[in-house]
């Protein structure tokens, strides 16, 4: 499973990338810093996909950690994306996997 989700991992980053929403300034250190969920305050979702949950997720493969149990960002993007033109089909559907295989591995 774990390398399965690497995979999806890479794909995030691709489609992300395909889409003009990878940066490559980072945020700054307080944006990073946000205690708000998914830093709504101080990231977009491709930003906070970017900076937090694709370099966490690495990290936890990389260290053989416990990994979330519970996970639901595909609704997020569906709902950020809405009206915006941009053609998310793929990025959508690699999230919907990533939460599924999250959310049944516990």
């Amino acid at each position: 499973m774990r390398t399965e989700i690497a995979e999806i991992l890479i794909d995030i980053e691709a489609q992300l990338r395909q889409l003009g929403q990878w940066d490559k300034i980072p945020p700054s250190t307080e944006a990073l810093a946000s205690t708000e969920p998914f830093c709504v305050d101080t990231l977009t979702l491709p930003q906070w996909l970017q900076f937090i949950f694709l370099p966490t997720l690495y990290r936890m493969l990389e260290e053989d950690a416990a990994l979330p149990d519970r996970c639901g960002i595909a609704p997020m993007a569906e709902e950020f994306y809405k009206g915006s033109g941009l053609a998310v089909a793929n990025l959508v559907q690699a999230l919907e996997q990533i939460d599924e295989l999250l959310s049944q591995a516990s």
